[in-house]
């Protein structure tokens, strides 16, 4: 029964990241801001929102290490597994505002998630409190400096021409669509993984993190089809920034969180640094701005051997 319901997640996940890429796509022309503003922003906020409720839910019922190796396994499986996944199918050019903003950014808000833990094991009210804040000057930076950039490709003239209540519509069914299927699809993994006697920080660094992150996964392969690409890597990247920034900041806030499992600090936190660092050379070697399939080879063996360590 667990794999048909995942299955039933998988089919609600794809459709929502279709009707979440649309609306995202016309409402950038609507609007005239770039497009990978778009990504960072409303599309990632929408893919990242179930590692929100699932971290939400968790802290409330008393699984700390469950809401956090959501969050660290999430970010790594976007940079490690959906990326390479991604390169492997069509190679991405990336812009100028991948050094200049987005991975510094990113970067900036992943030492900080990790100090915060590393001092004390915990993350206060106020820490998460300091995160959100971190957060909406992030969204005020996007929107008010890199406005004018330019608008790369044009889309077809009936989504320039959809009246902003039905792009509501659609992006709100995109994001419950996607909402739906995570939560059956992580439930039903957590079923099947907890009746292996699997632990809760290897369920949620593996099978959670991994479901809640096939949002982005279906998101970017369809940024990908429809010739969106500039879509595609702001989404994993702004997706990494609003786990950290939004998904713990607003956990935080409603129910501090304690590390119980020493590891994931020890281990985990560093997979994620060391993933996070690995990107920047990887845009210049071996070919200057431009992530091939080379890199995604790399990539995934580097998310395979992250989870062997895991489970060895």
């Amino acid at each position: 029964m667990d794999f048909v319901a995942i299955i039933v997640g998988l089919v609600l996940l794809i459709k929502g990241g279709d009707l979440l890429l649309d609306a995202a796509v016309a409402l950038s022309l609507k609007i005239n801001i770039p497009k990978i503003v778009i990504g960072m922003t409303v599309v990632s906020f929408a893919t990242s929102a179930p590692e929100l409720i699932v971290s939400i839910k968790s802290a409330l019922k008393g699984y700390p290490d469950l809401a956090l190796g959501n969050v660290v396994g999430s970010n790594i499986a976007n940079l490690a597994f959906v990326l390479g996944v991604i390169l492997i199918i069509s190679p991405i050019r990336v812009t100028k505002s991948f050094y200049k903003t987005d991975w510094p950014i990113m970067m900036i808000a992943t030492l900080l998630f990790y100090s915060f833990f590393q001092a004390d094991g915990y993350l206060s009210q106020v820490e998460g409190g300091i995160l959100f804040v971190l957060l909406l000057i992030f969204l005020i930076y996007l929107l008010f400096f890199q406005k004018k950039a330019v608008i790369e490709e044009k889309v077809e003239i009936d989504e320039k021409e959809m009246l902003l209540t039905q792009l509501t519509f659609i992006f709100f069914a995109g994001g419950f669509f996607l909402w739906l299927g995570s939560e059956v699809l992580v439930n039903s993994a957590v079923s099947l993984a907890t009746s292996l006697g699997i632990s809760e920080r290897i369920i949620s660094i593996s099978v959670v993190s991994i479901g809640t992150s096939i949002p982005e996964l279906s998101a970017s392969i369809i940024a990908i089809i429809n010739k969106e690409k500039a879509i595609s890597i702001g989404n994993l990247i702004g997706s990494n920034i609003f786990n950290i920034l939004a998904v713990m900041g607003i956990t935080a806030m409603i129910h501090p969180i304690s590390v119980m499992d020493r590891e994931i600090l020890d281990i985990d936190f560093f997979w994620m640094i060391l993933v996070s660092l690995l990107i920047f050379p990887l845009v210049f070697i071996p070919k200057k701005m431009c992530l091939g399939r080379l890199e995604g080879f790399c990539l995934l063996i580097i998310y395979g051997l992250f989870l062997n360590q895991m489970f060895t």
